[in-house]
Parts: structure tokens; sequence; C-alpha cells
């Protein structure tokens, strides 16, 4: 199977850290901060309802799972309002980098994403949304990625998460990195150091347009805040071996967790161990605050998995606004090119 891809990465907006996530990108301008900052919100009733539906649903799936017959959460007729569930949506809008570790011969067509990785278990529910319409967007497919307890990448486990990008790029070519033209993934492959394909995935949404991920919180490396990459693919197919082939990549970007959450979570094994450097937060994170200009939602929603303990894992639900009217390839083409085979479905 050949695909035809027009891809739209993530979340929110420009800024970047240069030495850790190299790469060209547009400011944006005050008039279109503002334009975005109200598209961000006039889908906030729907997406509130959305995820309280969300909820509901994944604690009545637990419950059929659990053992013992007995269920963790009481189930109501009718859903209460969850205090941690936030109505805001962030933003999906093409200025932030991929990343350094953006490597699309690791992403592989699937859900369970921890491999064998240690770390506090973390599922994901991520549900897209059309910004001008408030509709949810099904049969697209959310792409992720992110890095392990102690900051390494799969497909990069030979560099260190302790030293800046420029640094280890000059160690592994002998040359100075320039951002000028970004990280094609030309350049990555001299990088990449192995073939690990772990906490990388993607799978498309739902009739409700939803999907949902099974992997571990995430570490964090030198010069970044804890987060895990998005990209949002709006026309696609796989191939036979369960990837896909892309066309340019002109928006991607990052989800980000509370602060106290991240404090109680470093502080368990094997993320203590992580000492050689110290925990950027997100308010020093340039991509974090810029993604948060507009007031958009940037931190996920978590509750603990069990309704017990963070400890023994986390539940985090996100809802991500795509304006369908500005999906670009990277080119005058058509946001919304044929695609030659059709993708699965999933219900």
């Amino acid at each position: 199977m050949f695909i035809k891809s027009a891809l739209i990465g993530a979340i929110a907006f420009s800024g970047f850290l240069a030495s850790a996530h190299p790469g060209p990108h547009a400011q944006p301008s005050l008039s279109e901060l503002a334009v975005r900052s109200e598209k961000a919100q006039q889908c906030s009733n729907t997406v509130g309802e959305g995820k309280i539906k969300r909820h509901a649903l994944r604690r009545r799936e637990m419950a059929k799972r659990d053992s013992n017959g007995e269920t963790t959460y009481e189930i109501h007729a009718q859903a209460p309002k969850y205090d941690f569930l936030k109505n805001g949506t962030t933003l999906l809008t093409p200025e932030v980098s991929e990343g350094p570790y953006w490597y699309p011969r690791s992403q592989t067509l699937r859900q369970d994403i921890a491999e064998r990785q240690d770390g506090i278990p973390l599922v994901l529910d991520i549900a897209l949304m059309d910004i001008n319409t408030c509709e949810p967007l099904s049969g697209v497919l959310v792409d992720i990625w992110h890095c392990n307890a102690t900051g390494s990448y799969s497909s990069f486990t030979g560099l260190d998460p302790n030293e800046s990008f420029g640094t280890v790029y000059k160690d592994k070519t002998g040359k100075k990195f320039s951002t000028s033209g970004g990280l094609p993934e030309s350049k990555l492959e001299g990088l990449a150091t192995d073939s690990e394909t772990w906490l990388r995935g993607m799978w498309p949404t739902d009739k409700h347009g939803a999907t949902s991920f099974q992997t571990i919180f995430p570490g964090f490396y030198i010069e970044r805040a804890i987060h895990i990459h998005v990209q949002v693919h709006t026309n696609w197919s796989v191939i036979l071996n369960g990837t896909i082939s892309h066309g340019p990549i002109v928006s991607t970007g990052q989800i980000f967790f509370a602060e106290d959450l991240e404090e109680e979570i470093m502080a368990l094994e094997p993320y203590a161990s992580h000492t050689q450097i110290s925990r950027l937060k997100n308010i020093n994170d340039g991509i974090y605050t810029n993604e948060s200009y507009t007031g958009a939602m940037t931190v996920m929603d978590t509750e603990p998995l069990d309704g017990k303990s963070y400890k023994n894992g986390v539940l985090g639900y996100i809802t991500l606004g795509v304006d369908t009217t500005s999906i670009k390839n990277g080119t005058n083409e058509s946001p919304s090119p044929p695609v030659v085979s059709d993708p699965p479905t999933v219900e």
C-alpha cells in the first residue's frame, strides 16, 4: 500500500528552545494570537461534555475488567461534574518544532507503546475536534512519542540526554549545528543509534473523535520540561511494515502536565535516580509558555488510574482542536489532497 499524506502536527503556538528543539519557526502576530484565543475557547462547552462522557465510559470499561467483580468507582446513571476535567482546548497550529528526536521510521501503528520501559503507567485519552464546527474528527491518525524515565528516546539511546543537543550533534557529526533549514530526516538518520521503538506509536480516532494510548509517564532531558510530542495526520494510510509515509511537516508540538503531579512522580523510582541534571519547570520552558499565550489548554487533565494514588498509574484527558481550514503540507497544494487508499476505521 502506498500513501500520499498531508500531515499536521500538534500543539499550539510558536516558540522553542533552539538548543533542544532546532528548526525554523514563524512567530504569529498579535492578531493571529487573538484569533486563536477565540477559537480555543469557542468549543469549551462541547469539550467539557465530551470529556465527562469519555470519563464515564472508561470507568464502566474498567469496572467490567475488574477480576474480583468489584468496582473502584461508583457508576452513576448521569455522569457527575468532575472538577479535574477542564473545558479548554489545545489548538493545533503550525509553528512548534518536532524536536531532534522525531523519527518517522520508528513510529508504528499501535496503542500500547510502553514495551519494556520502567515507569509509572500512563493512559492517554486524546480527542480531536474541528475548532470551526466543534464537531469530533474521526478517522484521523494521532502520532505520539516521548522520552523514557531517564530522558532517553528510542532510536537515539546512544545519545546523552544530559547534554545539550548542540553538543550531542557536534560530538556525533563533528559539525556545529545550525537551526537554518530545520532538522530533516536525512540528518536524523546520521544521529540515530539503534532500531528501538519504545514510547512511540500512532492510532486513529474512533467515530467519537477519540483515541487512547498505554505508555509510561515521561521523564525529562536537558533544557526541557516534561512533555509528550504529538502529530496529527489528516490523510493517511499504512504501508506494509506498519508505518506511514509522510510529506513535509509543518506543525508539531507537545502536551504538558501539572507541576504538582510531576513533583510527585519524579520522587518515585526510576525517575528519582535521574539526578545528573535538574528538571526544568513548565514556566521556564519556551514551548510551554508560548502554547499558553492564548489561554489554550496546555496541561493535560489527570486523575489516579485506580482512583486512589498516582503511584499506581495516571489517567490523562486532553482535547486537541484542529483548524481544518488551515491544514497545509508545506506547499501551496490543497490542504486536503486525495488519499490513495482508505485508512482503517475504528469504532
